[in-house]
């Protein structure tokens, strides 16, 4: 926890997007300053505060509909804070209802998540200021209008760059597989997941999203995307020919090649990135086409005992070098009006990965079982409690308790208790520092907004790279609006502190008594299902099938890596679980890796030797690994008889396709991928044996 504490991640807001966001809150406050309405303004900016997080990169179509109904849910929860205020049970009630409604959202993502908080917040925050109908109606009216701001701000570009988030999602990708490419081979390569995963699931969203965008140039957006997905596979595969070389000339030839496309990747991201042509990649590929031509010469002199290798190594560096040709055709096309050959597909989601709808998602999670629904019911507990012990005790600024409160917990003990720790520390500085600048060198009202300012575009930045910081610059925002609305800081700064000691304390007190454990064992199952589809997929299903489940065991992957790392933050890890994980993590990397490179052959070929053996084997496969998913699922020990004898079965059926036949290769690639299987296969179900056995011995013991 101390590493989460103060640990700096990589920013990912960039300048741009944080000083439109600040010039959504600034301007209209400093209009308001200068026409002497500046009530007025403070309630636009109020706004604008609470919207600008949902200026996220996508599609302009889902970031104008989130902003949008971020912007009414903060100008609803404005009016109801501000109404509702005046009556202490009304409001109780209304903490409670918002709590719980809003902690629900978490189940529909991070961005829903966060605008719940802000609704929270609001309810909270415009409460300790309660007005009369027509008032309160002002006050929501006003916050609309701020988060409808930022919203036009972050759609201002949408004429003129209607396809930059795509061409920027492709870029990242073709870079970061560049970048990846260019690595050396580390020891453990095969137990690393396959690269640019999330990258590609990102693309995926954007393309084929419910709100990607429309027109023909999309198409070219999605044959790029294919290609880079056929790279991968084509880089996979041939990283599995360099590991199985002795070092001489085969094996630089290799590496030169795999240098070049590196070079080629690189310079296709840069295009997408500006929009221009690849004409720079010219040097590149020639000199992949070169060493081609150096490796076919090699691999007709080759060692008998390493022509298998080269032959499959050649065939995948013929295929690496089609794709890499094809994406530097298209990538002047993409975002423009040249002409392609866009292979026709459907623009949809995968069945599998296709979201609910909303009120769906909501409905299944209603249930004790469900961590979001937990989160949403302590939430509005919680806040409920805070809100009745602030009106009770008649505290100064009380709201900041329940306010304190709501935003410190989280659906994981990690994540709160971090938040806790950060919220406490980031609000005592910023409100230090802010009350101590304010009230000894700004005192003039334009230089309190240029400070203003620079507050804004740090919390935009800084509270995705550590939470402390965020959190001191938004208090230094709360307090320099509240000194424009009359509230000096210097008055209010000890009664703040306490009572965020006090909401902090005891919303890490309520955790600890009502807490959330990660449930990690059907993260992991669902993991192995979804490579049991995938490897199933490969050889007895169409492309369609086999694109969807790609995608669905990506994100089977990325949810159960998420809640491993949660599992390391609680305060007493189950060690033992947690090192079984890191292993079926290792393992089912193995084997995904196998059925990516086996992939790799068979989109290539439409060669099938052997196919009823190799169908029956990979359905003993599919059900080897439902029965491990069921073990870890349950914890039981898991028993896979028979897999290896099938697999030396198919492996002699394969060797003897002769040499010459045109099936020669995709035989050699077929029994080299079952072989690799069968090995994570079985490994994974002795992990399970082996899991069992120290429990029997542990009891035995005892």
């Amino acid at each position: 926890m101390l590493r989460t504490l103060i640990q700096l991640k990589p920013r990912d807001v960039p300048f741009g997007v944080a000083l439109r966001n600040t010039a959504g809150l600034v301007l209209p406050l400093g209009i308001g300053i200068v026409t002497g309405h500046v009530v007025i303004g403070l309630g636009i900016a109020s706004g604008a505060l609470n919207t600008m997080f949902l200026d996220q990169p996508g599609p302009y179509r889902l970031r104008m509909q989130r902003m949008l109904l971020g912007a009414l849910v903060a100008g609803l929860s404005g009016f109801a804070g501000s109404l509702l205020g005046a009556n202490a049970v009304a409001m109780a009630i209304a903490a409670l209802i918002c709590g719980i409604a809003g902690g629900m959202l978490v189940a529909l993502g991070p961005n829903a998540g966060r605008a719940g908080l802000t609704s929270i917040i609001l309810v909270l925050v415009m409460g300790a200021d309660p007005q009369d109908f027509k008032g309160a109606a002002s006050t929501g009216l006003l916050i609309f209008a701020g988060g409808l701001i930022e919203m036009l701000l972050a759609l201002a570009a949408w004429p003129l760059q209607r396809y930059r988030p795509e061409r920027t999602a492709l870029a990242r990708v073709y870079r970061e597989l560049a970048a990846i490419t260019h690595r050396p081979f580390s020891s453990n390569r095969l137990e690393k997941p396959p690269p640019v995963t999330q990258g590609l699931l990102d693309v995926e969203q954007l393309l084929n999203g419910a709100h990607r965008a429309r027109g023909a140039e999309m198409e070219r957006f999605r044959v790029l995307a294919r290609i880079v997905e056929r790279v991968r596979l084509e880089l996979l595969a041939f990283g599995d020919a360099i590991d199985a070389l002795p070092e001489g000339d085969a094996r630089h030839t290799l590496l030169r090649l795999r240098e070049y496309a590196s070079r080629t990747l690189d310079g296709i991201g840069e295009a997408l990135e500006q929009g221009t042509t690849a004409e720079a990649t010219s040097g590149s590929i020639e000199g992949f086409d070169a060493a081609l031509a150096s490796l076919d010469d090699l691999g007709s002199h080759a060692d008998p005992s390493h022509r298998r290798t080269l032959t499959v190594a050649l065939a995948r560096a013929q295929a690496l070098g089609g794709q890499l040709r094809a994406a530097i055709r298209n990538a002047g096309f993409a975002g423009s009006r040249g002409e392609i050959e866009a292979e026709a597909e459907e623009t949809r989601l995968p069945a599998t990965l296709r979201t609910l709808s909303p009120l769906a998602t909501l409905r299944a999670n209603l249930h004790l079982q469900s961590v979001a629904f937990r989160h949403a019911l302590r939430l509005g507990v919680c806040v409920c409690l805070a809100v009745v012990g602030e009106r009770l005790s008649g505290y100064a600024h009380g709201f900041w308790v329940p306010m304190t409160t709501a935003i410190v917990l989280k659906p994981d003990f990690a994540g709160t208790f971090s938040f806790g720790l950060l919220r406490v520390a980031g609000t005592l500085a910023g409100l230090v520092l802010t009350t101590a600048l304010v009230h000894y060198a700004l005192s003039n009202v334009w230089a309190q907004l240029a400070f203003l300012a620079l507050l804004s575009i740090g919390f935009r930045m800084l509270t995705t790279m550590n939470y402390g910081l965020g959190v001191m610059m938004l208090t230094g925002l709360i307090v320099l609006l509240l000194a424009f609305y009359g509230i000096a800081p210097g008055d209010t700064m000890f009664v703040r502190g306490i009572a965020t000691t006090i909401g902090c304390t005891f919303a890490l007190t309520a955790y600890a008594l009502w807490p959330t454990w990660e449930q990690l064992r059907p993260s992991l199952a669902t993991l192995i299902e979804s490579y049991g589809v995938y490897f199933a997929t490969l050889l007895d299903g169409d492309a369609t099938a086999r694109r969807e489940a790609r995608t669905v065991s990506r994100s089977a992957r990325t949810n159960a890596q998420a809640s491993l790392d949660r599992s390391r933050g609680e305060p007493k890890p189950d060690l033992e679980l947690i090192a079984l994980a890191e292993s079926v993590f290792a393992n089912a990397n193995r084997f995904v890796r196998a059925s990516m490179a086996l992939e790799a052959v068979l989109q290539d070929s439409r060669e099938r030797p052997a196919h009823a053996q190799v169908i029956a084997f990979a359905q003993r496969v599919d059900a080897a690994l439902d029965d491990i998913a069921d073990g870890l699922r349950h914890d039981h020990p898991v028993l896979v008889e028979g897999l290896r004898t099938c697999e030396r079965e198919l492996a002699r059926t394969l060797a003897a396709v002769p040499p010459e036949a045109a099936a020669h290769a995709v035989a050699l690639a077929i029994a080299d991928a079952c072989d690799r299987a069968t090995d994570s296969v079985n490994t994974l179900a002795h992990l399970l044996d082996r899991k069992a056995a120290t429990h029997t011995g542990s009891s035995e013991v005892g």
